[in-house]
């Protein structure tokens, strides 16, 4: 892996946000040429401008919607590897604008595929979806990659949508071509500089600084959290693997071990006993609601469902891959406060990102 990396030309859409700045981080780190295409970070602070992306990635401001930019830009850096990462990634606001979620996971996914097959350099395509693609009907399994896609809300579908888009596109331009396709089902991800909205951590980074109680609109809700190097690790070995042997691409599952399944009050707990002071309570329930039925006090989607249990069967990769979780959610949430408390202490957390990037390839190989 660390070698295998050096001076491979690299394409990742949506390098702009919190997985993304990661994902340049460990790649700059292990030599290779990243050139990266987004919109500009949506939050502020964000990730990408406090680890300093840009200075390890030409970037290109524009959107996966914007398909002759889109194929200027690819055309340009002539990518050996290109991982599809831009996206609407929120449920809640995929209720709010679903016509904007659509084109944005799913025709983005289209003008990424229709810019790599025209890539005659291109070996290894990444695809990085969701675990909410699949049909959720909330029993206490975890989903196989051979499992029915139709995912409920906007975001969820659009996902499951961009999926059966990668595989037209495979079936129908790629059967013949040296390039390899692959999709990657990731569970939560934490860790540190997620400034994102209505995501656990970060909710409660911001109570933290507030000095104010965190609400918790579903305490109770079971979540595949993992440490967001797990699924980046993974997604690189992935593509290692199939630039290699293009008999290594299809879909795989990544997500913790069924034992760091927990439920965000439970996640919540985790992270808060690593500061003083620290608490949270659920949201009451609107009149006549239960509190797990109650999402929003946003009335437009107040009434819309959130899922209350997801897990995935990460067999399949761990079988084909020889990929396993190392870092147990005890772990997760105990790095993610070590970032945490360097950024509001303004300590270097830019040596806390790069020592726990390199601590976890070492436990890896």
């Amino acid at each position: 892996m660390l070698n295998f990396y050096k001076n491979k030309k690299v394409f990742i859409t949506g390098h702009t946000g919190f997985k993304g700045s990661w994902l340049c981080r460990i790649l700059s780190l292990l030599g290779a040429e990243i050139t990266g295409y987004a919109l500009p970070a949506k939050y502020f602070p964000n990730l990408f401008e406090l680890a300093e992306i840009e200075k390890c990635a030409n970037t290109v401001y524009a959107d996966v919607r914007d398909l002759k930019s889109l194929k200027e830009a690819v055309k340009f850096s002539k990518p050996d590897i290109i991982i599809h990462m831009a996206a609407q990634p929120l449920v809640r606001e995929s209720y709010k604008n679903p016509v904007y979620t659509y084109e944005t996971n799913v025709l983005g996914t289209v003008n990424v595929l229709e810019a790599a097959r025209q890539c005659p350099s291109l070996k290894s395509f990444l695809n990085v979806t969701t675990d909410k693609v699949y049909k959720n009907i909330e029993i206490k399994k975890g989903y196989t990659e051979t499992d029915e896609l139709n995912g409920r809300d906007p975001y969820s579908n659009s996902k499951s949508c961009s999926e059966l888009v990668t595989s037209s596109y495979k079936k129908s331009f790629f059967e013949n071509l040296q390039t390899a396709i692959s999709t990657a089902r990731s569970g939560n991800v934490i860790g540190g500089g997620d400034f994102g909205s209505d995501r656990i951590i970060p909710d409660a980074i911001k109570s933290l600084q507030n000095k104010k109680e965190l609400v918790l609109r579903n305490p109770l809700s079971v979540r595949p959290y993992q440490h967001v190097l797990e699924a980046l690790y993974a997604y690189l070995l992935i593509i290692k693997k199939q630039y290699e042997d293009k008999q290594y691409e299809g879909a795989y599952n990544i997500g913790p071990e069924f034992s760091d399944c927990i439920t965000t009050a439970e996640l919540t707990d985790m992270f808060y006993s690593h500061f003083e002071n620290a608490k949270w309570t659920a949201q009451k329930p609107a009149l006549g609601k239960s509190a797990l039925d109650n999402s929003s006090s946003d009335k437009s989607v107040s009434d819309k469902p959130e899922a209350g249990l997801l897990m995935l069967d990460i067999s399949k990769i761990k079988k084909v891959l020889g990929w396993a979780p190392c870092i147990n959610i005890k772990e997760a949430v105990s790095m993610t406060a070590e970032w945490t408390k360097a950024y509001l202490n303004d300590k270097d957390f830019n040596s806390v990102m790069d020592a726990q990037i390199n601590r976890y390839f070492k436990e890896m190989l």
